[in-house]
């Protein structure tokens, strides 16, 4: 999985695989010797070498903020394959289809069908590289179908849901 990330500003690469179970990184095309647990809801314990840090993730509105003991970043996470796929009109007319956005597994669903469901609203669960990610409603709505079980297996931008 690859990604384009902005701290700050600044832009990175980077490169995220798993084989025989490990997962390997690659900032800027170099190796970073990374493991990371999933602390607590939106925190994540991370450790880069012999150096450990509590990474506490925080959204205001679209912005997205990482807090590294008191020092505050401002992040974007791109990913060019998710991007492609999804629609990015301006209204909320219609129904809207919520991609999963890397590969993982389905934890949990937080709204079923036929529940209503507020714009940023959780819908679902999926859980990559140990940590849950909440896929969230784009819009206020009705959700139509899950087209996804709990336990079931996903790849980046496989349709999980639709809310209209």
């Amino acid at each position: 999985m690859i990604y384009d990330v902005s701290i700050d500003g600044h832009s990175y690469r980077l490169e995220l695989n798993r084989s025989d179970g490990q997962w390997t990184c690659r900032l800027d095309n170099q190796s970073v010797e990374l493991d990371a647990v999933l602390a607590r809801p939106d925190v994540l314990s991370l450790r880069i070498g012999n150096k450990a840090y509590e990474v506490k993730c925080e959204r205001v509105a679209d912005d997205l903020h990482l807090w590294v003991g008191s020092v505050r970043y401002s992040a974007e996470v791109r990913d060019p394959r998710s991007l492609r796929s999804r629609s990015r009109s301006a209204d909320d007319h219609g129904p809207r289809k919520l991609t999963a956005p890397m590969p993982g597994k389905v934890v949990r669903i937080l709204t079923p069908e036929g529940q209503s469901v507020a714009a940023g609203g959780g819908v679902l669960v999926v859980e990559a590289m140990k940590m849950q990610n909440e896929v969230k409603s784009p819009k206020h709505g009705i959700v139509q179908k899950i087209m996804v079980k709990e336990g079931a297996a996903v790849n980046a931008g496989d349709v999980l849901a639709v809310v209209e």
